[in-house]
């Protein structure tokens, strides 16, 4: 896996196929593989797909202190720069969908387009505070942590259609790591609502219906607060990346390719 330097942080990153670049950035707890590894033969025929791990993922290495929106950009940027022949397309989700609207507001040179998946501009939801402070609370009990996390992700619907066993094997993947902890220390905190009048990048923020991770009403907020933005809603829980696949890669391609 290759490296690059940005800041204090070394950090670890995916790359396959071959095109212009495309840039998959994850969401809180899980890492590049987890979040995006089912969907990337969807975009290698087309794509140089980068999938950068920022801190608190994976292998990515810093000093372990307090997780910033800026460092986090800046993470994602310095794997693109190295990965990518010229300008990117950036693909966020939930957490990433936060960092690469941070991404395309301080460095609009990288970003040709940008998407935006689940995302959030600033802790002002309660009950978005109030999940995300439980699930903090629930660090010291891996399988409440587990559960939590899972039961909030997907809608009801396709948890009873994937079935228990499948469920208890994405409870036991979902683990309360350290670094885990930090992102939803950051999630708990971060404000990205001053960057968003500096994109400039077409954008197409993606809404989810039945979220109940990241209630819908906030990806409506990030469409407002992005001038001349695009937006679209998907009937799915959170993880529209595994609910809803072929609904979610279409609606990345009609964006980047128009």
């Amino acid at each position: 896996m290759p490296t690059v330097s940005a800041g204090n942080a070394r950090v670890h990153y995916l790359v396959d196929g071959s095109g212009p670049g495309l840039v998959l950035v994850h969401g809180t707890a899980f890492g590049a593989e987890g979040t995006w590894g089912h969907l990337v033969e969807q975009f290698t025929d087309r794509h140089t797909v980068i999938r950068p791990n920022f801190a608190g993922s994976d292998e990515t290495v810093d000093d372990g202190g307090e997780l910033a929106v800026e460092d986090l950009a800046a993470q994602v940027a310095a794997a693109a720069d190295e990965a990518a022949d010229g300008r990117v397309d950036l693909v966020g989700f939930s957490l990433g969908a936060v960092v690469a609207a941070a991404v395309a507001a301080l460095r609009p040179d990288l970003v040709r387009r940008l998407v935006l998946v689940a995302g959030w501009t600033n802790p002002g939801d309660v009950y978005l505070h109030n999940l995300m402070t439980t699930w903090r609370r629930t660090g010291s009990d891996p399988e409440a942590f587990g559960r939590l996390g899972t039961l909030t992700a997907f809608s009801r619907t396709f948890l009873n259609t994937i079935g228990a066993a499948e469920v208890e094997k994405i409870v036991a993947g979902n683990l309360p790591t350290p670094g885990a902890l930090r992102q939803i220390e950051l999630n708990l905190r971060v404000d990205i609502r001053p960057l968003l009048p500096k994109i400039t990048a077409p954008t197409l923020v993606v809404g989810c219906t039945l979220d109940a991770t990241v209630p819908v009403e906030n990806a409506r907020e990030l469409h407002a607060g992005i001038a001349g933005s695009t937006y679209a809603e998907v009937e799915s829980g959170h993880v529209v990346l595994f609910e809803q696949p072929a609904e979610f890669v279409k609606l990345v391609e009609d964006f980047i390719q128009s």
